[in-house]
């Protein structure tokens, strides 16, 4: 039986009291950029260049001449506490959607540059070697990093296998990916500079919650009956709704750039939900009208946590995985191309001249700039 709806009582669950505060994190990233950036003028040491305009955005872009490298490093977060959790409560090893959760987080940023990712680096850090013991979850966690890995069209050229008693808590692992990716022709690159009024804005499907929002998630199996094991669908318990793995959005990006689509801009929808949208420094409305549908699980943790729907949007992806900002006429054409890949897609609304603010009128919500400091 599913859980039954919290009463009017029930305080809402913020992702600041999940130990997540982007107010104090967020400073710090932008002073890291900030930093970063003096760093740049090294490259011309080696003959080659940044493109300034990438930096901010998710993977950084450097000019070797004939076509651009990406690059990006991402963190999976805390998943794999939920795969670890359902584990001692049914038995089964996640840890193939967990491997595929930790490449999607690194290769969905890097192709909202634009890029083809080439090589996938893993960094899996455990809290002593004791971890790597388990056959089962450690056979699973290759043999998910492979297969996504072959889905992408990606090398796995490497990685590091740490065992960190005393930073990593002891039957815990830490997990991480890097990628290179290259971008060629260099008219692909993608950074915003052909974004504008008239623009139309595809939203690409998520399968969940995907690997963000996972602190807030788990924090609210305090309040469910059945904790992990709670029914978010019939058949369907919470924990295994978590656990459904985020989707691998390059081959969309990689058919859609075979089938001669120029993709103005993108953007990963992950931690700062919808907010993301608003990526982009320049002053430019982004006015949605039509919304995907929501995965019951990110429903399910809206109702329990007691987020409206401004909450919801601005913390979880609520059904929208990756956002692509194309010309208008080569709109529908996106959104069949990325049905035939398997990824269900929506055209969601338009960019318009105006403030930089975004509109989400199906649900009566604006984010503005203020919204969103990233840079």
């Amino acid at each position: 039986m599913s859980a039954p709806a919290p009463s009017a009582s029930t305080a809402s669950l913020s992702y600041e009291q999940a130990g997540v505060n982007y107010d104090l994190i967020d400073p710090l990233k932008v002073a890291a950029q900030r930093a970063a950036a003096a760093t740049a003028g090294h490259l011309a040491g080696h003959g080659f260049t940044e493109v300034p305009a990438s930096r901010g955005e998710s993977a950084y872009v450097v000019d070797v001449g004939p076509f651009y490298l990406a690059s990006i490093v991402e963190c999976l977060g805390s998943k794999a506490l939920v795969a670890d959790e359902m584990k001692a409560l049914t038995g089964r090893s996640y840890y193939e959607g967990i491997a595929q959760d930790t490449i999607a987080m690194a290769v969905n940023d890097l192709i909202t540059v634009g890029a083809t990712p080439l090589v996938v680096q893993a960094y899996w850090a455990a809290g002593g070697s004791d971890w790597f013991g388990d056959a089962q979850r450690a056979q699973a966690l290759v043999a998910g990093w492979k297969a996504a890995c072959d889905r992408c069209g990606v090398a796995w050229g490497g990685g590091e296998t740490p065992a960190l008693a005393g930073i990593v808590e002891s039957g815990r692992i830490d997990l991480a990916a890097s990628c290179t990716g290259i971008i060629n022709p260099k008219s692909r690159l993608s950074v915003g500079d052909q974004l504008g009024a008239g623009d139309a804005i595809v939203l690409l499907a998520s399968s969940g919650i995907h690997a963000n929002g996972l602190s807030l998630a788990r924090k609210l199996t305090e309040r469910l009956p059945q904790g992990y094991l709670t029914e978010v669908a019939p058949g369907l318990s919470y924990g295994e709704a978590l656990l459904a793995p985020t989707v691998l959005y390059s081959p969309v990006t990689e058919a859609l750039a075979r089938a001669g689509v120029t993709v103005h801009y993108s953007a990963n929808i992950t931690g700062h939900g919808w907010r993301k949208l608003l990526r982009h420094p320049a002053e430019l409305t982004y006015r949605i009208h039509t919304v995907p549908a929501v995965p019951p699980v990110l429903r399910f943790i809206q109702q329990h946590a007691g987020h409206d729907d401004r909450e919801a949007y601005s913390t979880l992806n609520m059904g929208a995985g990756f956002a692509l900002f194309v010309p208008r006429e080569q709109a529908e054409q996106t959104v069949a191309i990325a049905r035939a890949e398997g990824v269900e897609a929506v055209l969601a609304g338009q960019v318009e001249a105006g403030a930089k603010q975004l509109l989400i009128e199906p649900l009566s919500i604006r984010f503005a700039s203020d919204d969103l400091q990233l840079r």
